[in-house]
């Protein structure tokens, strides 16, 4: 049997889930009579733990023979409850997740209570080892990872206890591994990590991620398109700005880390932007590339937060000019310096998210309604639905997954733009 990975969060864990599987496999879990379901969590939110430990139990009661193992960011926060559940048979940190020998437990997999859990202190984690890849299974893009971990504390965050501190892949190793997806076919790479905009700082020489970009681009022009995961605006060092200006195949979407529009709230959460800050940014990236699309993650109804100061976070999105919107109410995480604070009710943090979310929609309604008539390069992820170079979902019956086709736009359905081939049906640059 194969083994099956269920994966939470982030697009670093969609590319880690490729290397466990990896891993696992290696380990011979696929050859267990009644195969192995692996759980990839995330712990960002407490609904994201809830889900996770949801599926858990589910997995149990449709597979009652099969081995469960938990691991990620949620199992490595809180490893205890996870070795609890009578459903789960082993926990991995998220260093140990990546390596095959912690797959391999007692013969036929069997495990005590005492060695349940194998989660080090991933604090002492020095170095994020560039675990290659060859494909990234039944996507059109493929996801690498060049960073890990984050030396921030925002107060509201638990990610660096789960990834540790910040720590990036050699240069080399990210433009070889590059060069390897693009050669098994993948047009579109996008670059991951937890903080990726601190790329390099732990690197002889400190390079930056903007020299990663232009490195990639030169040594690797197969490469049609090249993505970025969410980036902290802030750390936007002058090559990354220049590469936006200049680089084609550096696919104009930003996905931004803005956490909330209103200053006193952001210095509560111990941010190192303030509103002006963001909106200065969105307008000159906006300047240098005109068809920038920009997404951002909000949070709703943080401690203390005044309806004036939700005001700023609701007027931010049309400041910004944000299109793709993440709206989380706030979870208290334990641990966390804001699970302390003032906490609102939670009627209140759940109805500032959906005026959030409001507000985002309509931002994303007109988004779609811009491009009406336009041509767009899109890239086909399944049968029928692709994404533009500014990561809008488009219906679109041409091409088979992983081709990029040129199409009109002719509308949309307010999810969706809606689009035909054009008359050269494939992209140009081809």
């Amino acid at each position: 049997m194969s083994v099956e990975i269920v994966t939470f969060g982030c697009r670093l864990n969609t590319y880690e889930s490729e290397v466990m599987r990896r891993e696992a496999t290696a380990a011979g879990l696929g050859e267990l009579k009644d195969g192995a379901v692996i759980f990839n969590t995330c712990a960002v939110t407490a609904e994201a733990v809830r889900q996770a430990r949801q599926s858990i139990r589910k997995a149990r009661r449709e597979n009652p023979n099969a081995r469960i193992i938990v691991t990620g960011c949620a199992a490595q926060t809180d490893p205890a409850s996870f070795s609890a559940m009578d459903e789960v048979d082993l926990v991995l940190g998220n260093e140990e997740k990546l390596k095959s020998h912690n797959y391999r437990a007692l013969p036929d997999f069997g495990v005590n209570d005492f060695e349940k859990a194998r989660v080090n202190d991933i604090f002492s984690v020095r170095e994020t080892a560039s675990h290659m890849v060859d494909a990234i299974e039944g996507r059109a893009r493929a996801f690498v990872q060049v960073q890990n971990g984050c030396d921030h504390r925002c107060t509201f965050c638990i990610i660096p206890y789960g990834r540790g501190n910040s720590r990036s892949v050699p240069m080399g190793a990210v433009v070889e591994q590059v060069k390897r997806l693009s050669g098994n076919g993948y047009a579109e790479i996008v670059l991951s990590g937890v903080d990726l905009t601190s790329y390099g700082g732990d690197l002889p020489g400190s390079p930056k991620l903007g020299r990663l970009v232009k490195t990639i681009l030169r040594q690797a022009p197969d490469v049609r398109r090249l993505r970025l995961s969410s980036i902290d605006s802030i750390e936007a060092d002058d090559e990354l700005m220049e590469a936006i200006a200049t680089e084609r195949r550096l696919m104009p979407h930003l996905h931004l880390s803005l956490q909330s529009g209103d200053d006193m709230i952001l210095k509560r959460m111990k941010r190192r932007h303030l509103r002006d800050d963001s909106i200065r940014f969105c307008a000159e990236v906006r300047a240098l590339r005109p068809d920038i699309v920009f997404g951002a993650d909000i949070i709703a109804g943080f401690p203390t937060e005044t309806e004036a100061m939700f005001d700023n976070s609701l007027k931010i999105v049309e400041e910004c000019g944000l299109t793709h919107l993440h709206v989380f109410p706030f979870s208290p995480r334990e641990g966390t310096p804001a699970a302390r604070m003032p906490q609102l009710r939670r009627e209140i943090v759940k109805q500032r998210a959906a005026r959030l979310r409001a507000e985002g929609e309509h931002a994303y309604a007109k988004h779609l309604a811009s491009l009406a008539g336009t041509q767009q390069s899109v890239l086909i992820e399944r049968d029928g639905l692709g994404r533009t170079e500014g990561f809008t979902l488009t219906a679109l019956d041409a091409g088979q997954p992983g081709d990029i086709v040129a199409a009109v736009v002719t509308g949309h359905d307010r999810e969706r733009l809606l689009a035909a081939p054009a008359a050269d049906t494939r992209d140009r640059a081809a």
